[in-house]
């Protein structure tokens, strides 16, 4: 209906600031409590210190949810700030922290901690190797609340994950197929297992939180074959969407010597040239994700600041990833990384069906 010329306009209610802040309080409890559950489950206790790292002022709410959470349990907290002021997703444009080089005082505080609440992303910084030498425990965890609460992880997923584990660590190759025409084999003899099931009660280990997969890496040389991604299928890396045309890479001896197919592979392509670094071109990790509460469908209606776990952890899903393996304890640290979540592949280790169009076989490895 319209309003006279003169005539007040309608007025909209909004909250007053007392109760706006209220609400916002009553919003931080919750999710400090979220982060208590979290932090008890990854074993801390009265005796214990953590140090909450992030990067100038992000993720200001994940910060003093973390603190009041270590507090409350009555564990010894540090609060370490690195860099200077910057948008959230800083962290996760940067493969390697540099701000560790300038503030080696950073690195020693996480090396005298029980545990460490990483809000800047330290799996590909150099230093994590030396903090995690010191047995210091690290989980990352920045995802919007609402995926920190949806996915929270219990010891069941834990288990799962880990009989994966034993089957990678007692492989000697992977092999992937799927009906668009992935047809690759991975060499197990250089690489470990890394796991991820979403909490950290084992000194001297790095996780993060929302999580549910893991991930092996095949020898430098030793992956050659086909990856065709399908439509439907994610790109969680360096952007996030579904797939619509199909993108082959053809990969010789680790590494990447054709891109092609259609808009989303040009794409792809202009993104590894701009590095101009020949690492851009290597194979990085492989593996399959074990969540059954994480959602392929997800990617469509992520909250800000999601990271793309559910594509990543969702059961059954084949991740093909290129770029560094240093969180393997390669020496690849180039700065381009692609991560393809894809669905409906078959996996085999030594020749033994893992995973059959998706569906996981082994009774172990399903849901209970």
């Amino acid at each position: 209906m319209p309003v006279a010329r003169g005539a007040a306009l309608p007025l909209r209610y909004s909250r007053p600031v007392s109760e706006r802040e209220g609400l916002e309080m009553e919003t931080l409890s919750a999710f400090a409590e979220l982060f208590r559950r979290q932090l008890e489950l990854s074993g801390v206790t009265p005796d214990e210190s953590v140090v909450v790292l992030s990067r100038g002022e992000s993720f200001p709410r994940h910060v003093d949810a973390s603190l009041a959470a270590a507090r409350g349990i009555g564990a010894t907290v540090e609060h370490v700030r690195i860099g200077s002021a910057g948008p959230d997703w800083v962290g996760l444009r940067t493969i390697a922290v540099p701000e560790l080089f300038e503030q080696p005082s950073a690195v020693e505080a996480m090396k005298a901690a029980d545990l460490v609440v990483d809000l800047v992303f330290l799996l590909y910084a150099p230093q994590l190797h030396e903090i995690l030498a010191a047995a210091t425990r690290v989980l990352t965890a920045f995802d919007p609340q609402e995926n920190l609460e949806r996915l929270f992880p219990d010891r069941s997923l834990r288990e799962r994950v880990e009989v994966a584990e034993e089957l990678i660590n007692g492989a000697s190759e992977m092999h992937i197929t799927n009906a668009a025409g992935t047809d690759v084999t991975y060499k197990l003899n250089q690489y470990g297992v890394v796991t991820e099931y979403g909490f950290n009660d084992t000194p001297g280990r790095w996780d993060l939180w929302p999580a549910g997969f893991l991930l092996t890496g095949g020898d430098d040389d030793g992956v050659d074959g086909k990856v065709v991604v399908a439509p439907g299928d994610a790109l969680v890396l360096p952007w996030m969407q579904f797939v619509r045309e199909p993108i082959e890479f053809t990969i010789e001896k680790g590494r990447i010597v054709d891109l092609r197919g259609g808009v989303e592979a040009d794409v792809l392509s202009e993104y590894l040239a701009g590095f101009n670094d020949p690492d851009a071109y290597g194979v990085s990790h492989i593996g399959w994700g074990l969540n059954e509460k994480a959602s392929w469908a997800a990617l469509a209606t992520a909250p800000y600041g999601s990271i793309g776990m559910d594509s990543r952890s969702y059961y059954g899903n084949v991740m093909f990833s290129t770029g560094p393996n240093i969180e393997l304890g390669g020496n690849n640290m180039t700065a381009a990384h692609i991560d393809l979540p894809m669905r409906r592949c078959d996996l085999y280790l030594d020749g033994e069906p893992i995973i059959r169009e998706g569906k996981i076989l082994m009774e172990q490895m399903q849901p209970r």
